[in-house]
């Protein structure tokens, strides 16, 4: 676990010393830093029941954000309606031909000219490439 110290000031006092033999960090009063540890963990846990309460009371007067929604029975029933008008109408007119945009074609000559092109680009690209190395 990692201690942001810029955001404790009280931690910046010299609560880390270097052992001089070894060259490593060690701790030299774990007694005041747990201290403002829980100091800290208190403060925040005022703060976190402070903004529960305060969701509380605007949750009430907004309704839930995770309930679901209700629709009554008449909208039920007039969605149901329009939806069954739908299909009658689609039943209706299903002996009518659906016409489908033809599907355009390319001509040879024009697949020709771009598969050209696409070569010429391909070729010119392999030659600057070439040139670079």
């Amino acid at each position: 676990m990692s201690v942001n110290l810029r955001s404790w000031p009280e931690l910046r006092v010299d609560v880390y010393n270097r052992h001089p033999e070894e060259g490593v960090l060690k701790m030299t009063d774990i007694s005041s830093v747990v201290k403002l540890l829980r100091k800290e963990h208190d403060h925040l846990t005022k703060q976190i029941k402070g903004i529960a309460a305060a969701l509380e009371a605007f949750g009430a007067a907004y309704g839930k954000e995770n309930g679901t929604r209700k629709i009554s029975a008449a909208g039920r029933a007039r969605i149901a309606a329009a939806q069954k008008a739908r299909w009658a109408k689609a039943r209706n007119n299903r002996g009518a031909q659906i016409t489908v945009a033809k599907k355009r074609t390319m001509s040879a000559t024009a697949t020709k000219r771009i598969a050209e092109a696409q070569k010429k680009r391909r070729a010119t690209w392999k030659a600057k490439k070439a040139a670079k190395s």
